[in-house]
């Protein structure tokens, strides 16, 4: 797995002229996204975590980008008029861990490269292609043994052609070791390009990594160092590159249930991977990746760690509510939607004693009433929702749980439909416990439950006997962290995807999508707002990612009409009763945008006016 990878943009673009007097050439835009920024984009949809980007001229530039996504660290060579490529590599080289991406900063190409790279079993290749009759081309030369000898833009001294330089390679930690060993030993190497570096370790006895070269014959790419470059990129390349991309989309559905939500295309494709045994250590590295990810989102990894189960987020409740209750303990629950219920459902198939807090669906919390209740007797655990997804109701936590803390009670949360939505911290929540899923906000798919424990509050139940075994808390984390594996056998696809998704939200941060889901909500409420329809939760205590909206009274009002014409224009809703109240409801989840809840709502009034409920006049 390539987790790092390196783009060289320490050049001047000096045969650019004036365009590039003030401004990196990787910035030139290509169908208005600088052509570096449209690369950092596909290297992070391809699994990249870090991306280090070694700059010289116009630094700023890339330090701005590097303000925009988290994943970039920006090392300048300060020497870059002087040096060529290898000069740039040698200042981003300490940051490498393992094996990485090296590209150049002028390329357009089709993201189709690094998945073949990446699915490529050798450690060190290069990417190449057929003849692309650009002017500048570097031909690349196999030697006897098959493995890069030569780089030269003289074609007519090439024995055996292995095919163009593109400007993407993959490397190993050591290969790149090698590289700076024989660029560091001679002082006149200073203006070494690094494909003849490549060529050089390759080839020579003295180096032990071998460099081979993947070529693709009609790949769509290009380098773009001048204007003719850039003209041929934009009128012959950037076509090819657009179409062969849109051949990977997937149909898009949008998902406006409260999960499992919609997901990206990386995300989806990031399950085709290689097969491997869940038992090989290269597995169990990637689920503790996954676990700090899954921890970093709500808590300090300090003071939490996540334990995960092959499940769904019910699982992970029942891991929960079976693990930390103790022997001989006593738990209060609160039970203001079908979520709530659930808990106190679970606790009672485990025979726990239990007494059950009712509230309101759709209306807040009575504190007062909840803390009389926690008073009233000796409660050692406390359990509740934090987003009842029934009805979009957030409960108030930061109130509860303290409350909570100061009664002597451990907090069991379920924060299935609100973990990875909007900004939570455990510790100051007051919280010990908390489950989620895979396939929510976090914009996985579905199948991995996880509890987020505090590490002192999970260690008690060392001796406490187990009521459930294959969901145990304790004895999940006890082996994984004795042998990095989960004691059955993990999803291990939704491993992979869940790594992606957790890139992706890093990369978005949690704050910017819940902007987005708020921005999302506004929209549909100011729809229903014109169409005249009712929520049941008042908005003020609202979560904004699930909204209950009472069915119109009208018996011309059908659900499954309404979710029969939605499906027709690709997208998906849900029912929702609660007791007598009847509702349907629309969620802000997953990789939604506004412009679908735009659009989104444009086909919900076509419904309401068809059965005469929502004005046309409000559409005009």
């Amino acid at each position: 797995m390539v987790k790092q990878a390196i783009i060289a943009a320490g050049g001047l673009g000096s045969r650019f002229g004036d365009r590039t007097k003030e401004m990196p050439k990787g910035f030139i835009p290509i169908d208005g996204v600088p052509m570096v920024e449209r690369s950092v984009q596909k290297l992070i949809a391809s699994g990249v975590e870090e991306i280090i980007i070694g700059t010289g001229h116009c630094s700023e530039a890339y330090d701005e980008l590097a303000k925009k996504y988290s994943v970039i660290k920006t090392v300048k060579n300060e020497n870059y008029a002087n040096t060529s490529s290898m000069g740039t590599i040698a200042v981003c080289a300490p940051f490498i861990k393992g094996d990485f991406f090296l590209l150049e900063s002028d390329l357009l190409y089709d993201a189709v490269g690094l998945k073949v790279l990446a699915n490529d079993e050798r450690e060190n290749v290069v990417l190449a292609s057929g003849a692309t009759h650009s002017d500048d081309e570097v031909y690349l030369e196999n030697g006897s043994d098959g493995a890069l000898c030569r780089a030269t833009k003289d074609k007519a001294s090439v024995k055996n052609l292995a095919g163009e330089l593109v400007g993407i390679s993959k490397l190993s930690k050591a290969c790149l070791d090698e590289m700076m060993a024989w660029y560091k030993a001679d002082a006149d190497r200073i203006k070494a390009d690094y494909e003849s570096v490549l060529a050089e370790i390759s080839s020579a006895a003295a180096f032990n990594a071998k460099v081979y070269v993947r070529k693709i014959e009609y790949y769509a790419w290009t380098e773009i160092d001048d204007e003719a470059m850039l003209k041929r990129a934009v009128e012959q390349i950037w076509p090819r590159v657009q179409e062969n991309e849109s051949l990977w989309n997937v149909r898009r559905e949008v998902l406006l249930n409260p999960g499992p939500s919609t997901t990206t295309d990386s995300v989806k494709y990031a399950q085709v991977v290689a097969d491997i045994c869940p038992r090989e250590l290269e597995f169990g590295n990637l689920m503790e990746e996954v676990a700090e990810g899954l921890t970093e989102v709500c808590a300090n990894p300090k003071d939490y760690i996540t334990v995960m189960f092959g499940c769904s987020g019910t699982g992970a409740d029942e891991a929960m509510v079976s693990s930390c209750v103790p022997p001989n303990g006593k738990l209060l629950v609160v039970d203001n939607g079908s979520y709530g219920a659930r808990l106190a459902k679970i606790a009672s198939v485990y025979k726990i004693d239990m007494d059950v807090f009712k509230s309101s669906t759709y209306e807040p919390i009575d504190i007062a009433a909840l803390e009389k209740q926690m008073q009233s007797k000796k409660y050692t655990t406390f359990a509740i929702v934090y987003h009842e997804t029934t009805t979009g109701l957030l409960n108030d936590l930061a109130t509860i749980c303290p409350l909570a803390k100061k009664y002597g009670m451990t907090t069991i949360c379920d924060i299935v439909s609100a973990y990875g939505g909007m900004p939570i911290d455990l510790g100051s929540l007051g919280i010990d416990f908390a489950t989620s899923t895979s396939n929510k906000h976090i914009g996985g798919m579905a199948g991995v439950g996880f509890v987020v424990c505090k590490r002192e509050e999970l260690l008690k139940q060392k001796d406490w006997p187990m009521r459930n075994y294959y969901l145990n808390l304790y004895d999940q984390y006890k082996y994984f962290l004795e042998t990095k594996q989960t004691r059955f056998t993990p999803p291990v696809q939704t491993f992979y995807a869940l790594r992606q998704a957790i890139i992706e939200t890093k990369v978005e941060t949690v704050q910017k999508r819940f902007e987005r889901f708020s921005a999302c909500w506004e929209i549909l409420v100011k729809a229903l707002d014109e169409m005249g329809l009712k929520m049941l939760v008042d908005r003020k205590y609202q979560s904004r990612f699930i909204t209950a909206i009472l069915i119109p009274d009208t018996p011309k009002y059908s659900f499954n009409a309404l979710h029969d014409w939605a499906k027709s224009f690709g997208f998906t809703i849900y029912p929702g009763k609660l007791g007598n109240i009847d509702t349907f409801r629309i969620a802000n989840m997953g990789d939604i945008k506004p412009r679908e809840m735009e659009r989104f709502t444009k086909v919900l009034r076509e419904y309401m006016e068809s059965i005469g409920v929502a004005s046309r006049r409000a559409n005009a």
